[in-house]
């Protein structure tokens, strides 16, 4: 939250969003994250996907482009 905040992804809240989600869902994820609140919740998830580095993507890409011989140091 605060890369999405110093991103300047968590200025003025006007805008509202509605949908219908499993209450699985939601009660898994507010355990798993420890967030409390809905609002909180869709803030978060919403920055993680704002703030996405592709790490999976870019890891896949590269698998098997380091050269196997390459002394790590341990």
């Amino acid at each position: 939250m605060k890369a999405a905040e110093h991103s300047g992804l968590l200025g003025e809240k006007s805008k509202r969003i509605g949908g219908r989600i499993s209450p699985e869902l939601i009660e898994q994820a507010k355990k798993h994250t420890g967030i409390e609140t809905d609002t909180d919740l869709i803030e978060f998830a919403l920055a993680n996907v704002a703030l996405d580095d592709s790490f999976g993507a870019t890891f896949r890409k590269t698998r098997g482009t380091v050269d196997p011989d390459l002394k790590l140091g341990f």
